[in-house]
């Protein structure tokens, strides 16, 4: 923290998304403020939070983020939302430390801090795939290296992305700080006497290009008396005719999506394998109302969150449709075992993966990440 200052002050700088809107324009206390990244939580701590989307970039930023894209795009690199960076750069190098909260304005942030640009201590949580910085070559891969070696701290909510992450920056002669933080969720706002009756046998959730609807269709054509319920964005869609025993909702608000979450008998979550997060937040959510989910066993999720086959979910190998179908129908023909599944996975996330608990982890790397600076 500065000197002389009694409060720490952090600066939020959020990718600019329909969701994040729609969570700054809900009241303080809503569950859909979750994608806020603990804001809220920190603030009621004694925090001082600002962040990036009170402040509109202007034209001249616009400029200067398209022509900073397309250069990075020659060199075989990506940028992101650099006109944020750019309008709230004054905002930055005023607080103790900057969070930076995903990729999009991240990358230009770490890039911009690099140059000089941003004197304010960075912790950046890395949330999505890692395949773009391992192709990276030559100098334009030493400047990503070199850029996000020098933040104060990388989270990942992965313990494979944290390993990975730490391996390619060593490559370059790098000693990174990486910390792997499990995700959370609020287990007031998802509490099993809050869901409603069934109204579908199987439900699942999602909006990342990681999840494996196609498989979830495949198993409704092959076991027409199910009742299959798909809610997804535009982007994760099914890019083929469903089957008449799957409802499609695209685009539903949180407060839809916790209803449907929470109405089917059996939670199922088929992802495609990868190594960052991928249907985390759902996988919690579900855990948290008390419901039996079957999720693919992905790396993302793999080691860390304390989930056992057979003991608070059910794990598939992702892409193994006759596995996940068979767990899938052992539930719905077991209430017994729906409900002891459910049970158990609520207890794993009240003893381990709550918001508090990660909010705690979050609040700590900050503090020490301002400290460490100003001690320097």
């Amino acid at each position: 923290m500065r000197p002389g200052a009694t409060e720490l002050d952090v600066f939020f700088a959020f990718s600019d998304t329909p969701q994040r809107r729609a969570a700054f324009a809900a009241p303080p206390g809503a569950a859909e403020r979750y994608c806020l990244f603990g804001l809220d939580q920190l603030r009621d701590r004694g925090v001082h939070v600002g962040h990036n989307l009170e402040c509109s970039p202007g034209v001249n930023a616009r400029l200067a983020e398209r022509a900073a894209n397309r250069t990075l795009q020659w060199r075989g690199a990506w940028g992101g939302e650099t006109a944020t960076v750019l309008a709230n750069r004054r905002r930055m190098n005023e607080a103790d430390v900057v969070f930076s909260t995903a990729e999009r304005v991240g990358v230009p942030l770490v890039l911009a801090a690099w140059k000089g640009l941003v004197e304010t201590p960075i912790v950046f949580a890395w949330v999505g795939p890692l395949d773009r910085l391992e192709r990276l070559r030559g100098t334009i891969r030493d400047t990503y290296r070199d850029a996000l070696s020098s933040v104060a701290c990388l989270v990942t909510y992965s313990e494979l992305t944290a390993n990975r992450l730490r391996e390619w920056l060593r490559d370059g002669g790098s000693e990174p700080v990486v910390r792997f933080v499990p995700f959370g969720v609020d287990t007031t706002d998802f509490r099993p006497d809050t869901r409603p009756s069934p109204e579908v046998d199987v439900v699942s959730v999602g909006a990342d290009a990681r999840r494996d609807f196609p498989l979830l269709v495949a198993l409704a054509e092959r076991n027409p008396d199910l009742g299959v319920r798909i809610v997804a964005s535009r982007h994760s869609v099914p890019d083929k005719d469903v089957p008449a025993n799957v409802e499609l909702e695209l685009e539903v608000s949180f407060e839809r999506m916790r209803h449907a979450l929470g109405s089917a008998r059996v939670v199922a979550l088929p992802v495609r394998q990868n190594a960052y997060t991928g249907a985390t937040t759902v996988l919690l959510q579900a855990m948290a109302l008390g419901q039996a989910v079957v999720v693919s066993k992905t790396h993302a999720i793999a080691s860390g969150y304390e989930l056992a086959d057979g003991e608070n979910c059910r794990l598939v190998e992702p892409g193994d449709l006759p596995a996940f179908e068979a767990a899938t129908l052992d539930l719905l023909r077991d209430e017994d075992a729906r409900s002891a599944l459910g049970e158990r996975a609520r207890a794993t996330v009240e003893r381990s993966l709550t918001w508090d608990r990660y909010v705690d982890s979050v609040h700590g790397i900050l503090l020490e990440a301002a400290q460490r600076d100003f001690a320097a």
